[in-house]
């Protein structure tokens, strides 16, 4: 291997990550960049030769490639979680798929050389939008809840459908590549089809019992699941050429759809290698792009994305939302949304190099085609959907909820205290215990970590417009307020402190966010005092008793947490206040108990049982902290 070429690959993963950072910081989608990146390093500036660098190994890694995508995006569609959506939502991934199916069909073989089964090839990779690009979009245009949620499960269940649609409709070019009768090609068709599924569902049954029964430690899930994977993919095409792809789909539905199998450990490994050949994969293809070829094909791409934007996506949305609640402004907006992601540009690329492979025609243009479509959905979209969503009103302003990093016990308590106010909270832990606890007091969580890419897919934001980490972990509250920021804004991130050590004062302010509750309140402190039974209370204030009694009344007793104006607008008190509540506000505040009545309550429920004290609160007694109504 020589310095060029250690110098190339070292210079892919530099800038892959580059473009995922800049991705992160302007709120798009990555593959916008690294597909223009790559074109930059490639055709443009002649830096990247792909078939040079790689020469033989170029087609097997790209198979890979796509086949760790497609099972990872399979992991996903679990039948449940169809049956108990919304007919809406039904509609947008069965019939309205099938729309988009039709229509792009039909537009890519009247505007091109296409035969029909290239033409049906291409329809049915365009069906698929995909959660990696549709939730920066959400994050960034912030529409209301009922478009938002159509958007996000739409993205999250065709990612599957339309993959494995895409990859039934290529088994079936294939099937009819070798020129025989119809017999023929419908028995090979169905024996690329049996040996992918008898292969897939068999390697996922194996994989399946191996996770259920512990029969591999945790640290090797990922290296076995990956193995597995591979292994399936070179297996069923040994057994039948080119059913790879359809067996790992077919192990990815069927492992997320038995019961015991943990998918949420299987899942975890998407977070770091298939970024990484996520990342290589388009910077690769894209700078294999032909510009020749793009220049061809160049001005009916625009033509077919433009039938795609305004025909197809307008009318599946119009079936699919007939009878329902949606008013058209919502719909409107439905229909402007649908960018192109991940799953399309990877299984075209590899599905173009085989049909060509072939003999097919044209199959090469499938490419420069995806990528005009992937391209101008996500730049149009991305610049347009925010100022639309505004203009139709179905943007919402200045969203007031919080989104709480934390579902322990102080956590549990500030948000039943901002719930009982009509405000929208949404509580995230990584231990069930506390997440478990939240939901049976009611509150919406999310059960995972915040930071992680499977956050970024399912975490829903809805309704939330801040942050607030309540953790024991300084350097977790810093994370979040870094990566929260770029969607709130500074000024709409805050974390507790955790301590009052030199590294606690530091660390939010390093990473964007401000100080609650002011710069006497710890984690550690407010903690101890709700295990205590101190209670969050709401006080409205008026001309007789306001701001100034209040705190003459309970003096250090009281911390402040939100102050709440007439119109319902929620402040949070911080270090530097930049209001003043007054008659008409409401203040909630934690309070400890009156000392006078400690030895009553004592007296009342006994002292606290060694059982009963907290792992997270080390000495402390068990939990109490509903908010509760004070004149």
């Amino acid at each position: 291997m020589t310095q060029q070429t250690i110098a190339l690959l070292a210079g892919i993963a530099v800038l892959g990550g580059a473009c995922q950072w800049l991705a992160w910081r302007m709120r798009l989608p990555a593959i916008l960049f690294l597909l223009l990146s790559g074109i930059v390093v490639g055709p443009v500036a002649g830096i990247l030769d792909p078939d040079a660098l790689l020469g033989d190994l170029l087609f097997p890694f790209v198979s890979l490639a796509v086949s760790v995508i497609l099972f990872e995006g399979s992991l996903t569609l679990k039948f449940s979680e169809i049956a108990g959506l919304e007919k809406v939502v039904r509609r947008f991934v069965t019939t309205g798929m099938l729309i988009t199916w039709l229509i792009t069909t039909l537009a890519t073989r009247w505007l091109t050389d296409f035969s029909w089964g290239l033409a049906t090839l291409f329809g049915a990779i365009m069906v698929v939008t995909g959660p990696t690009v549709i939730q920066p979009m959400l994050r960034t245009v912030r529409p209301t809840a009922k478009v938002a949620s159509i958007l996000r499960w739409e993205g999250i269940i065709i990612d599957p459908i339309g993959a494995l649609l895409a990859v039934l409709v290529y088994e079936f070019l294939v099937s009819t590549s070798a020129g025989g009768a119809w017999v023929e090609t419908f028995m090979t068709f169905f024996r690329l089809i049996g040996s992918g599924l008898l292969v897939g569902i068999g390697v996922g049954y194996f994989l399946g019992e191996a996770l259920r029964r512990d029969w591999l430690p945790h640290y090797l899930f990922n290296v076995a699941t990956l193995a597995a994977v591979m292994g399936a993919f070179a297996l069923s095409n040994a057994v039948a050429h080119e059913s790879g792809l359809l067996a790992v789909t077919a192990m990815g539905i069927y492992l997320a759809n038995r019961k015991g199998v943990p998918v949420e450990e299987i899942l975890a490994f998407k977070e770091s290698l298939s970024l990484l050949l996520i990342t290589a994969l388009f910077i690769l293809l894209a700078a294999r792009l032909d510009l020749g070829l793009l220049e061809h094909i160049g001005w009916v791409a625009v033509q077919i994305f433009l039938v795609m934007q305004f025909v197809a996506r307008p009318v599946k949305v119009f079936f699919a939302t007939r009878g329902s609640s949606l008013n058209w402004r919502e719909r409107a907006l439905l229909g402007w949304i649908a960018p192109r992601g991940i799953v399309a540009a990877a299984v075209v690329a590899l599905f173009s190099i085989q049909l060509d492979q072939q003999g097919f025609k044209d199959a090469i243009l499938l490419v420069p085609l995806t990528f005009v479509v992937i391209i101008g959905t996500v730049v149009l979209q991305s610049l347009t959907a925010g100022p639309l969503a505004r203009m139709l009103k179905v943007a919402e302003p200045g969203s007031g909820g919080f989104l709480i990093v934390g579902a322990n016990p102080l956590a549990r308590a500030i948000a039943q205290a901002l719930a009982q106010q009509e405000v929208s909270v949404r509580l995230t832990d990584t231990l069930w215990d506390n997440v478990s606890r939240a939901r049976m007091a009611g509150l919406k969580t999310y059960y995972g970590n915040p930071l992680s890419e499977h956050a970024e897919i399912y975490l829903d934001t809805s309704g939330l417009g801040r942050v607030l980490a309540l953790t024991a972990d300084e350097h977790l509250n810093e994370l979040a307020c870094t990566r929260f920021r770029a969607y709130f804004g500074p000024k709409r991130t805050f974390a507790l402190r955790v301590s009052h050590t030199e590294k606690g004062r530091k660390s939010v302010s390093a990473g964007g966010g401000q100080w609650t509750f002011g710069e006497r309140a710890t984690f550690v402190d407010l903690s101890r005092r709700v295990a205590r039974g101190a209670e969050i209370r709401q006080t409205n204030l008026s001309e007789a008793f306001g701001f100034e009694q209040f705190g003459e009344k309970y003096g250090e007793r009281a911390t402040p947490l939100f102050a709440i104006d007439p119109k319902g607008r929620v402040e949070v008190f911080t270090d530097d206040n930049t209001f003043a509540p007054k008659a008409g506000w409401v203040v909630l505040a934690l309070i400890d108990p009156d000392p006078a009545e400690v030895p009553k309550r004592a007296a009342k429920t006994g002292p606290a049982r060694t059982a009963d004290i907290k792992p997270d609160l080390p000495g402390a007694p068990p939990a109490s902290g509903a908010a509760r109504q004070d004149a």
